[in-house]
């Protein structure tokens, strides 16, 4: 088995895809969504969504409190893009569950937005406001009704903390994986990856993989 985590609207054709967005549990639900959103409670976005989720199989599921698999049933993990949105408790328990799901010599792959990269534009730059509003570290205020189910549904997009490559080596490492790298874009050691994006987001991100040991 191979697995996607908070895939998002970027699910990997052949895997099973996984996200926590309250979108995927109204998805479940005949004719709930379309009556929301003719009622003005969703926006076109959300609909679309929820629609594109249950068009692709996307399940749920919250990565920091638990995976719906058994021990060891896991061959590849990916997960692009999410880590940041955790904080570190956040991380600390998706990890663990990683461990958990993935067999022993199972491969992880996780892709961040990379700090460094990050760092290095604004050094370049020089342009603050550029910098927090790339970082998204900033958490926008949800006022209207719609923005508050827009939380509900897909989450916010801001990001509860940051890393590079080293920072993402190391804190595999610790929790309990081996031979952590930095991959260049393009590149794995996962065989026969298939359709996997491995340049997704290439322009902002790192490529880390580790070996649970």
């Amino acid at each position: 088995m191979r697995i996607n985590i908070g895939c998002g609207q970027t699910p990997t054709e052949g895997w099973r895809n996984f996200d926590n967005s309250l979108s995927l549990r109204l998805s479940k639900i005949p004719l709930l969504p379309y009556l929301l959103f003719k009622a003005g409670l969703l926006e076109s976005s959300q609909y679309r969504f929820i629609e594109y989720a249950r068009a692709n199989r996307i399940e749920y599921a919250d990565a920091a409190k638990g995976l719906p698999l058994p021990d060891g049933s896991v061959e590849v993990l990916y997960s692009s893009h999410m880590l940041e949105h955790l904080d570190q408790t956040g991380a600390e328990l998706f990890l663990k569950e990683a461990r958990r799901v993935l067999a022993s010599g199972g491969i992880i792959r996780i892709v961040v937005p990379d700090l460094r990269k990050l760092v290095r534009q604004y050094l370049d730059s020089g342009d603050a406001n550029a910098f927090l509003s790339s970082s998204c570290l900033p958490r926008p205020q949800a006022k209207t009704i719609a923005q508050r189910l827009m939380v509900l549904m897909v989450g916010t997009r801001h990001h509860q903390w940051m890393y590079d490559g080293e920072s993402l080596c190391r804190i595999l490492l610790v929790h309990g994986f081996s031979d952590p790298g930095i991959l260049q874009p393009g590149k794995t050691r996962i065989e026969s990856p298939g359709s996997l994006d491995l340049k997704e987001r290439i322009s902002e991100s790192v490529y880390v993989e580790a070996v649970n040991s």
